[in-house]
């Protein structure tokens, strides 16, 4: 089988060669440098360098024209690069989700339309546009969100008390969000929607040809829009209930997700599920890691044989014999402009805990990173944490957030001299 990877995510965090016989397929790896340089120096495959100015699409479709030939499977594991690989898919004529499938799954408009008439809960919201036009009315009038159709680590979402507060930044242009406040040219882009108060879920897994094989549910402490302002954030496992179970079901149906990973959220009004947004990929952060600790599943390497057209169902490794509770965590640092990491204060009993699994931190010394990012190795510091109960591990991670203070300095540390 040829297969091209629309290659964006660096390679350890999906590790293709456990989904992906290289030796059996012809695989080609067509991205940016910096991620052809995350390839496995021995790793068989063909790498194809693209200049990175453009859209990946745009780039690709240049370099098939110059070089012509045909693939089997045309694969992206990027969100932001779902789109451009169904676009090639259906130039090319290859097997796999449309492009009305994926942007499904990629607008937050579609996607909110489409599980609203499924008959399932979303917040009432509007297009800005809609909006605007209306002069500001609404279906509710409390706290409002503004975000883009397509984003993502809450990157320019703003909330605002009141669906009239949000109506009056807009319209003069002092929302926050540049593309809106410069010239308005990132008004089609943006939509505006009531807040639900309530705890945040995320619900994770695998599906294949519309049946899903594999799934997990975890609940935030923290949002990823604190995140994005500087506050730490994690999330633990928990138990799932069959109406959960059916509800993610429901939902997957809705927005056309038939193959491969999910990453679903949900915010809890009381014990309804209100629908917050999907995407047809693993989680960010370390749900991939804290997923297999809990079932044995490596979600990126099942996705890449579903992907690939190989049987998964029925393949699927069993749970480990003894059961723990995992949560992942994360420290932000972009917020703090550039600076320098020096360390933690209040992190050594949490460092050395028998219920730490990983704890990746910045070396004392490294810049602090200069956009919004979940990577361990590249945020403050990021880990898994597993104890024996849902309740243990969420306790375990709000005593960590509330013992944490991050050190910071101006300048580089000077390196001792050498002796």
């Amino acid at each position: 089988m040829r297969i091209l990877v629309l290659h964006r995510v660096p390679y350890p965090k999906i590790a293709y060669h456990r989904g992906i016989d290289h030796e059996l397929h012809e695989v080609t790896y067509f991205g940016k440098r910096a991620a052809l340089d995350t390839l496995p120096e021995d790793l068989r495959c063909e790498r194809v360098e693209r200049p990175g100015t453009g859209a990946p699409y745009d780039e690709a479709r240049a370099w098939l024209e110059a070089e012509p030939r045909g693939f089997d499977r045309v694969i992206s594991m990027s969100e932001y690069e779902l789109l451009d690989a169904a676009r090639l898919r259906a130039d090319l004529g290859v097997e796999g989700a449309t492009v009305e499938q994926v942007e499904l799954a990629r607008d937050k408009v579609l996607m909110k339309r489409a599980v609203g008439a499924a008959g399932l809960r979303v917040p009432r919201f509007l297009p800005v546009e809609d909006f605007l036009a209306a002069g500001g009315a609404s279906p509710w009038t409390g706290k409002t969100v503004l975000k883009p159709h397509r984003g993502a680590s809450s990157v320019d979402v703003v909330v605002f008390d009141s669906a009239a507060e949000a109506h009056a930044a807009l319209a003069g242009r002092r929302s926050g969000v540049p593309s809106i406040d410069e010239d308005g040219r990132g008004l089609p882009e943006h939509e505006v929607e009531e807040f639900v108060e309530g705890p945040i879920l995320h619900f994770d897994g695998l599906v294949e040809r519309g049946t899903v094989l594999a799934l997990g549910a975890s609940e935030y402490v923290g949002t990823c829009l604190r995140y994005a302002q500087g506050v730490p954030m994690g999330s633990f496992q928990f138990e799932l209930t069959d109406a959960l179970r059916d509800w993610v079901a429901a939902a997957l149906a809705a927005v056309r997700i038939e193959d491969g990973s999910f990453h679903l959220e949900a915010i809890l009004d009381g014990t309804d599920p209100v629908f917050l947004e999907v995407g047809n990929r693993v989680g960010g952060a370390d749900v991939v890691d804290t997923f297999e600790l809990a079932t044995g599943i490596h979600l990126p390497s099942f996705e890449l044989r579903v992907l690939t057209g190989e049987p998964v169902a029925g393949t699927l490794p069993e749970p480990p014999a003894e059961r723990a509770w995992y949560g992942w965590f994360v420290h932000p640092g972009h917020h703090l402009g550039a600076g320098f990491f020096e360390g933690f204060d209040g992190a050594e009993d949490f460092r050395s805990a028998p219920e730490t699994v990983t704890w990746y931190e910045l070396p004392a010394g490294a810049p602090l990173p200069d956009h919004v990012t979940y990577g361990a190795h590249e945020t403050a510091l990021a880990g898994i944490v597993g104890t024996d109960s849902p309740e243990g591990t969420r306790d375990w991670l709000t005593r960590l957030f509330a013992s944490l203070t991050l050190r910071t300095s101006a300048a580089p540390r000077v390196p001792d001299p050498v002796a």
